[in-house]
């Protein structure tokens, strides 16, 4: 398979594999030509990338993830370990969301939002005692 049919089958873009080809991911083979030559395992292996990078698992937790789905002897505990870890990166972010979300809200509901100048929500940004994270 060509990039072009490649990218069509996985639902990722020409750019984004060879990206993960610069950066080993993935090693397609080459033609006499130059050009690369997808096999079906590497469709599989650009499948489960857009699918871990869909879930937010970073380049490196990828790499570290594909090693084990290629690794017949793995223990589901390192898989489990990695995934765990990502969870909990995923749980802090939604909290500080979720933070952001109520400040926010707090101060759209204080504003008066009519034809006066004065508005919290400037007041707010512009306040600088409010520590920054």
């Amino acid at each position: 398979m060509n990039i072009g049919d490649v990218a069509k089958a996985s639902g990722l873009p020409p750019k984004t594999i060879r990206y993960y080809e610069d950066i080993d991911l993935i090693r397609p083979l080459r033609g006499p030509n130059g050009y690369r030559q997808f096999r079906e395992t590497d469709l599989h292996k650009l499948a489960f990338l857009g699918r871990a990078r869909a879930l937010g698992f970073s380049i490196e937790d990828c790499r570290a993830l594909l090693a084990l789905y290629e690794d017949a002897g793995r223990s589901s505990a390192e898989v489990k370990a990695i995934a765990r870890h990502h969870l909990a990166e995923i749980d802090t972010k939604i909290a500080a969301l979720s933070e952001m979300r109520d400040t926010l809200a707090t101060l759209v509901a204080s504003c008066a939002g009519d034809a006066r100048p004065d508005c919290p929500i400037l007041e707010s940004l512009a306040d600088s005692e409010i520590s920054r994270s």
